[in-house]
């Protein structure tokens, strides 16, 4: 049997004992040509209408060596049958299929797939092994052929203006960032005051203003707020009259109960959603540690979209709670709207994410994050077959002595606790007493005065909140961007590509992501009356088309083909308008070498035309006058990357400006030359050199003796290898020779073996 992790393979090696082989893969094996391959630069391959591109499918790192060596096993071994045990879905079909192309010398290949990794869910699989599933792998195809288009063609475009790439569902997903941030820059403050007082839990607030009043505060959205004001001599006389009075005494009473329903068990995006509420975790995380419970049988699949549990599941659970709780905090049974009658399931392809032995309500084991993410995960499991919680309310008016408008509050205590008995320990403060005052006309509710009772907030409106890693997921999932297995990535990838910042949860844009959604997604959204290739709307389409191929309603070939006329048409406006308009590059280019020119020059270079209003054919006729007749326009400036570079480094060796140009035989910073061969590259080669002269780092020294100790090396030998005694002679120079010829030492004795 071959599975993708060996984590996955040891658990499952468990239960099938003797008479088995049971290796992994290590996820894909074979993708699309990547660095390194031949056909690595190349965006698409042909193909007729009626049939999907046949890629040259490339070894993925270090795959081919492990396939061979379970191959050559399984040969020894005289192995007959193969069970291709990938993951259940549409990636692991993908693998699925490459492995029985390079295992298709055996004699009988087998598709299994289980959702939890338990003795009976493997043995069920094998019983009902099939064949791979086309329709699957064909899905998987064009979702890998779309992003290839997309990524290589829009990336090199992207490239003009100095940024790194762009992606089918990355760029929509920083579009949701991006102008999130521009709501809020748009944003308008509006300052307001309010006063509350803390009694018995209750939180009366003044109330200021009704609707229909004139004085009414009203937000940015002409929502109306009773409980804040614009004058403060208003709010300044609530908050006296309480001081003085120190109590509030009750008009109104209103009785009701609120019932508070359990949620579905977990898909992908409310998992990754929850941990971050609840435990604070990132993302990356909590699908880390997911993936671990998954892979040593703890948790069903990880990567579901699904609230569907099966029945059996159901029954040990509701066994359980019912001996645990009583009948009483039974309920019928939550699922989302994917499961409900009548719904179609158009993404998932299994349950929802839940404990494989709902009876365990902890494991042991495994680390301690590992441990609280499954009781997370079993409490939402089992919340979701449980009865509503309960609580009283009481709607509250109340007046004080000085004050002629009311206060109003609410009183809530739970009465029967429902499925969060079970979410105890990640509740606090749960209120289960009703107030000690009486909850009745007249009564007086008293309270002491201190610095932060009653309370006096005098505020303005706050812009909207930024997206978090999980709020971004649900945007992704409202939208139909996304799916399980794309999330995290996608996040990872913004972040690495740098067009996003993490900055206390909160996700901000950075100047090259918003300088990719607003300068350079135009060019591919803004044509016509069509929908952008960047627009979230055609990308949820893509992915729907995505799914239809795995449900057989479309075919792989129909969709990729009609994806391909649709892209092209897209593409080749952009580049058409493109052409229009100079890139970022260029403008900073000829501004760079116009900068030491006279007048005359200028005028003669650019027509007389302003820099700024060139179009691009004059822009690229400008280009090419300097390329032609670089010698009439003089010396090429020295780039502000390179000022740059020499400021640092003369920072570093403490010479001033002057004592820098003497190097490069000029009396002035501005008459610098850039280029290769100007004369800020002399300088900064000559600075570079005296730098490494300098006595190495503190990081560089502790790096030294680490890998001395690691390597269990005398030091001696190590500063051996740049000619040196004493640690305390070390150069920067030398510290960076040792350093690498130690790593690359240290890289053949781990490949070695």
């Amino acid at each position: 049997m071959i599975l993708e992790s060996g984590a996955k393979a040891k658990t499952v090696k468990k239960y099938l004992g003797k008479g088995w082989l049971v290796e992994a893969c290590n996820g894909h094996v074979q993708d699309l040509p990547s660095k390194g391959n031949k056909d690595s630069s190349k965006a698409m391959w042909a193909s007729k209408s009626d049939q999907l591109p046949e890629p040259p499918w490339s070894w993925t790192s270090r795959a081919e060596k492990k396939m061979t060596t379970v191959l050559k096993k399984a040969r020894t071994s005289k192995v007959n049958e193969i069970y291709i045990a990938t993951d259940p879905d549409r990636e692991g079909e993908f693998i699925a299929w490459r492995l029985s192309i390079i295992f298709s010398e055996f004699e009988t290949l087998k598709r299994v797939t289980f959702n939890e990794i338990t003795e009976k869910s493997i043995n069920e699989a094998i019983e009902n092994s099939d064949v791979i599933n086309e329709s699957l792998v064909d899905a998987a195809k064009v979702r890998r052929f779309m992003d290839r288009l997309v990524g290589y063609r829009c990336s090199k475009f992207a490239r003009s203006w100095k940024l790194a790439s762009m992606g089918r569902v990355q760029t929509p997903t920083l579009g949701f960032i991006v102008d999130k941030e521009l709501e809020r820059e748009a944003h308008i403050p509006i300052s307001y005051h309010s006063v509350s007082v803390n009694v018995e839990n209750v939180k009366f607030k003044a109330r200021f203003h009704e609707k229909n009043e004139q004085e009414a505060w009203v937000d940015g959205k002409g929502k109306h707020h009773p409980d804040r004001t614009f004058d403060l001599d208003l709010a300044n006389n609530a908050f006296t009259a309480l001081q003085s009075s120190g109590e509030l005494i009750l008009t109104s009473i209103k009785e009701g109960q609120t019932r508070r329903k359990p949620k579905p068990p977990f898909t992908t995006d409310t998992l990754l959603q929850s941990a971050n509420s609840s435990l604070g975790w990132s993302v990356s995380k909590t699908s880390q540690l997911a993936g671990k419970l998954y892979q040593s049988g703890h948790i069903t699949y990880i990567r579901t979209d699904s609230t569907r549990t099966n029945i059996d599941a159901r029954n040990t659970i509701r066994t359980f709670l019912q001996s645990e709780y009583g009948q009483n905090h039974l309920g019928e049974g939550v699922v989302g709207a994917d499961a409900k009658k009548g719904a179609a399931n158009v993404q998932d392809a299994h349950e929802a994410i839940r404990p494989t032995r709902p009876e365990k309500i902890q494991i042991e084991g495994v680390e301690k994050d590992e441990a609280l993410l499954y009781s997370l995960i079993w409490s939402r499991f089992a919340a979701s077959q449980m009865s509503d919680s309960i609580r009283e309310r009481r709607d509250l008016v109340a007046t004080s002595e000085g004050f002629s408008n009311s206060y109003y509050g609410t009183a809530s205590w739970r009465i029967h606790p429902g499925w969060e008995a079970v979410f105890s320990k990640f509740q606090n403060n749960v209120i289960t007493q009703p107030p000690k005052f009486a909850l009745a006309q007249g009564e007086k509710w008293t309270f002491t005065n201190d610095d932060e009772n009653p309370t006096l907030t005098s505020d303005e409106t706050k812009p909207p909140r930024r997206f978090t890693e999980s709020s971004i997921v649900q945007e992704m999932k409202k939208a139909g961007i996304g799916r399980p297995s794309t999330y995290v990535t996608t996040i990872n990838r913004l972040n690495s590509r740098k067009y996003v910042t993490t900055e206390n949860s909160s996700l901000i844009p950075t100047d090259d992501g918003r300088l990719l959604w607003l300068e350079i997604v135009p060019f591919y959204n803004n044509q016509n009356d069509k929908k952008g290739l960047f627009n979230s709307d055609f990308t949820a389409k893509m992915e729907l088309d995505l799914d239809e191929i795995e449900r057989q309603y479309q075919t792989g070939p129909d969709v990729w083909h009609t994806f391909v006329e649709e892209f092209r048409d897209m593409h080749n406006v952009a580049l058409e308008e493109k052409r229009k308009k100079p890139t970022k590059r260029q403008f900073e280019y000829l501004e760079n070498r116009v900068r030491n020119m006279n007048s005359e020059q200028k005028h003669e270079l650019l027509n007389g035309n302003n820099i700024n209003q060139l179009s691009g054919d004059d822009m690229r006729e400008i280009l090419e006058k300097l390329n032609e007749e670089g010698a009439k326009w003089g010396e090429m400036p020295a780039s502000e990357k390179q000022m740059n570079l020499i400021y640092k480094l003369a920072d570093q060796l403490s010479l001033n400006i002057s004592e820098i140009v003497k190097i490069a035989e000029i009396d002035d910073v501005d008459k610098l030359t850039g280029g290769k061969n100007g004369s800020a590259s002399t300088i900064i080669s000559e600075l570079i050199n005296r730098s490494n002269l300098l006595p190495a780092t503190e990081p560089q020294v502790k790096l030294v003796r680490k890998l001395a100790e690691q390597s269990e090396t005398p030091l001696s030998d190590l500063l051996a290898i740049a000619d040196i005694v004493e640690i305390s002679e070390m150069t920067k120079s030398d510290a960076s020779l040792i350093i690498n010829k130690s790593m690359k030492k240290r890289k053949k004795r781990t490949s070695k073996k």
